[in-house]
């Protein structure tokens, strides 16, 4: 699993005024949770957590703070609603033994038929919120598309679980599906439409003969 290395300095000014100043200075102000050692308000770059946040992958920080190293994961993130500019970020430190809540990508595994017959897969889940202590973490979870033909879906229930991983999503929920182009639905009116046409055809001709 990536871990990335987050540069921070601790924030003992904690008002307004001084969170502003923070931002003012370029910076982002942010707070570390911890059942251990309580809540640690401190500030970091943007450039340090960009590459935490702006990607599909799922990874952990390590935050150098108050002379130990923590690893963590974000737990919240407030955006500007205008400029899209990160205003705070929340972490949660990990303590083994403690559970977790966390949100996990899905990637696919094997081909499936019903794309190699022509439809589209269309994905409808991209991350699945998982609890799980931070031993058992893992950075993607999988679910098989080798059965997955033509108009039919994979769901949260069909994903490929480590051991210790408990999905807090309702495993009905789709995560993707095969889409029918519509090439294919237009053929198959067509074959149903003139197989209604025989039919009618030879019932016709039953009536006919019995005249």
């Amino acid at each position: 699993m990536d871990i990335v290395q987050i540069n921070v300095e601790p924030r003992i000014d904690l008002g307004k005024k001084a969170t502003k100043a923070v931002r003012k200075a370029g910076l982002i102000p942010a707070v570390l949770y911890s059942k251990k050692n309580g809540v640690s308000h401190f500030s970091t770059k943007h450039g340090d957590v960009k590459t935490m946040i702006f990607t599909p992958h799922f990874k952990l920080a390590e935050i150098s703070l108050e002379g130990t190293t923590r690893k963590a994961i974000i737990k919240d993130i407030d955006f500007h609603p205008v400029t899209d500019e990160i205003m705070h970020m929340d972490f949660l430190e990990l303590v083994d033994g403690h559970p977790v809540i966390a949100d996990i990508p899905v990637s696919f595994k094997g081909v499936s038929p019903g794309v190699k017959g022509g439809g589209k897969l269309i994905r409808t889940l991209r991350k699945v919120t998982v609890k799980t202590n931070p031993e058992n973490l893992v950075d993607t979870l999988f679910v098989s598309i080798d059965d997955l033909e033509l108009g039919s879906a994979v769901r949260v229930k069909d994903i490929e679980l480590p051991e210790g991983v408990q999905v807090m999503v309702e495993g009905a929920t789709p995560v993707a599906n095969v889409e029918v182009p519509r090439a294919l639905k237009s053929a198959d009116a067509e074959k149903e439409a003139d197989g209604g046409d025989a039919a009618e055809g030879e019932q016709a001709e039953g009536e006919a003969s019995e005249g």
